[in-house]
């Protein structure tokens, strides 16, 4: 019954786990050059998070992945699909997974 010797020790690492869905408002806002933008989740499941113009139009996917649960920042560098240096005004951006869905506006500046 007695010890012969140490095989190894264990470590975990141990973090929260968020009790809902979440999107933050971005930060900087009106921002320029990038904004960061963060979102939890509560559990794992395919995420979008997409930025529209006024108009409704698609302007750039930030996220469309499968992620586990847990805390995520997502940055937009001001650009379009294409790269191009988006125009200074008011966008949106949408995250969705599964039933949740939430929008909130942001302001770029050149």
């Amino acid at each position: 019954g007695g010890v012969n010797g140490l095989l190894g020790a264990l470590t975990a690492d141990v973090r929260s786990l968020p009790e809902g869905f979440g999107l933050g408002q971005n930060y900087p806002n009106p921002f320029n050059p990038d904004t960061q933008i963060r979102y939890q989740l509560p559990e794992s499941g395919e995420v979008s998070l997409v930025v529209y113009n006024l108009l409704g139009q698609e302007v750039r996917v930030l996220v469309q992945e499968r992620q586990e649960a847990g805390f995520y920042r997502a940055v937009w560098d001001g650009r379009d699909a294409a790269g191009r240096a988006a125009a200074s005004g008011i966008y949106f951006y949408v995250m969705e997974t599964g039933d949740f869905r939430q929008a909130r506006k942001l302001l770029l500046l050149r």
